[in-house]
């Protein structure tokens, strides 16, 4: 999986958000907010390229104090809200 072209975070008045640049920004049209450990998640699956539920839980578990299970539940969530808005594609 990896993110798609266009889509960029961004610290806007203080909240992380996931925007559109370009022809992407008037086809998504909206803000994606994101807490501090999804903002984190977003730039990590930006540094693997591509990525998997997997390599990202393994990353959140050595960055946050969190148990494996609550890692991989974690990460499928998030990846599943940013397939539903179409930033990432398989």
């Amino acid at each position: 999986m990896k993110q798609k072209k266009g889509f960029v975070l961004r610290e806007v008045c203080g909240e992380h958000v996931i925007v559109g640049e370009g022809l992407d920004a008037l086809n998504f049209g909206r803000l994606l907010a994101l807490n501090e450990t999804a903002a984190w998640l977003w730039k990590t699956a930006l540094e693997q390229g591509d990525f998997t539920v997997e390599s990202l839980a393994s990353g959140l578990c050595e960055e946050y104090d969190v148990t494996p299970d609550v890692a991989r539940h974690d990460v499928e969530t998030i990846v599943k809200q940013w397939q539903e808005v179409g930033v990432v594609e398989a």
